[in-house]
């Protein structure tokens, strides 16, 4: 009979904080993986979908992005995915469902956070797309 194996367990000096936990869960350019919810971005992607999301990818006019906007007042929505869109007067962030209004933004830097570069449906092996 082996004797069980012994695990040093140390104290935490100090709790980190939840900003700390999540900024140390990916480095900064990461890819990172994301589930679709709600039906902004119908038909290209539907609710459930699994997109990854490289955060220093180049974002160009047509490219599927995740965008942070600050002037938001519900906190759960200050996070958007939707599609890049170049016109006359600058940026917007364009959904695919016509349901939903376009976002006019002044400048990409500090409004795009990634961009999307793959999608899949989750327990189907085959069923994936990617985006350059």
């Amino acid at each position: 009979m082996q004797k069980p194996f012994p695990i040093p367990v140390k104290p935490a000096v100090e709790a980190p904080s939840e900003e700390d936990l999540a900024t140390s869960a990916c480095a900064s350019g990461e890819p990172y993986a994301l589930m679709v919810l709600g039906d902004s971005m119908l038909p290209e992607f539907e609710e459930g979908e699994i997109i990854v999301v490289e955060p220093e990818g180049v974002a160009r006019d047509g490219s599927f992005v995740i965008a942070y906007l600050e002037h938001v007042e519900q906190e759960d929505e200050r996070h958007v995915f939707r599609q890049l869109a170049k016109h006359a007067e600058g940026w917007m962030l364009k959904p695919l469902n016509p349901l939903y209004p376009n976002i006019p933004i002044d400048g990409l830097e500090g409004v795009v956070k990634g961009v999307v570069i793959m999608k899949k449906k989750p327990g189907r092996r085959r069923a994936m797309k990617t985006y350059a």
